[in-house]
């Protein structure tokens, strides 16, 4: 005859019945059963570990590897602008300014070359600028150097280069909008770190209009820029001046197109669909 007596917890609640033929009161499955609990204990918590590594978005969806693949993609593109950009504001080959080579004298001649920070000017010998140029030049050939930064930001003063008088007002403008597009670009990458930290694809639309806002401000600094150039040469006609946008500039340009592209590419990676697959339905093999 199996007598029986009830099995009470830690607590001292009562668990249920057990055969009086089993060890300290634990049945013979019940060895199975703590182990299929402590499994499934240890299958929770790696499942927290899990969706703790891969948060979700804010659709409710884990961001994939080939999502998180493409905005990497598109961040290096708008990394390559921001370089550009860096590059172009930093350096002052933005335009040359450059006299007839017998201007001065026989033997040497003067260039001048300037950005928005600072202006250079140069001697060079005529012996080392090709024949066939009729003006002094480039900048690039080796001379005797002399560069200032330019009083625009500090007592407000002009500049006079080959007795003609810059337009400080254009210049200012167009380094304030330089400088904004790289607040804004700083702000971009700011967003798409957060993203691919934090796994949530709202904070690519806030960077999508900032790429494209400072792509757009890159460029419109660049026209503000010529205009005081052309501003420049028509303030005196005395000395006649050839005028070039140097390499600076290219890279400028270039920067403006990359992140306006780099934006639109964050912009459509924050849409809920793929435009490709709005706008070319795959059709039906059946049909």
């Amino acid at each position: 005859m199996w007598s029986t007596f009830l099995v009470t917890d830690e607590e001292g609640r009562t668990v249920g019945p057990a055969a009086a033929g089993t060890v300290g009161g634990a049945a013979p499955g019940g060895a199975g059963q703590g182990a299929g609990g402590l499994a499934g204990l240890m299958t929770g918590r790696s499942t927290f570990g899990g969706n703790k590594r891969r948060r979700t978005t804010s659709t409710g969806h884990a961001m994939s590897e080939a999502q998180e693949g493409k905005i990497k993609l598109a961040f290096f593109v708008a990394i390559v602008g921001v370089v550009l950009t860096v590059l172009g504001v930093g350096t002052e080959f933005w335009v040359e300014l450059s006299p007839p080579k017998s201007f001065y004298n026989n033997q040497t001649c003067l260039t001048a070359h300037y950005g928005l920070w600072k202006g250079c000017t140069k001697t060079l010998w005529v012996a080392d600028i090709d024949p066939e140029r009729e003006s002094c030049g480039p900048a690039e050939l080796p001379g005797e150097s002399n560069c200032t930064y330019f009083k625009f930001f500090t007592t407000g003063e002009n500049t006079v280069l080959f007795q003609k008088t810059t337009r400080k007002n254009l210049n200012v403008v167009s380094a304030m909008l330089a400088l904004f597009s790289l607040f804004l670009m700083v702000m971009g990458a700011i967003c798409i770190t957060m993203s691919l930290s934090k796994e949530i694809l709202f904070f690519l639309k806030p960077a999508s209009v900032c790429f494209i806002l400072s792509g757009a401000m890159v460029l419109l600094s660049l026209m503000v820029f010529h205009q005081s150039v052309l501003a420049l040469l028509a303030s005196d006609h005395t000395v006649p001046l050839h005028h070039e946008l140097s390499w600076s500039v290219s890279c400028i340009g270039c920067a403006g197109a990359v992140l306006i592209v780099g934006g639109i590419l964050f912009l459509l990676l924050a849409l809920p669909y793929s435009p490709w697959q709005r706008c070319l339905p795959q059709k039906d093999g059946n049909s």
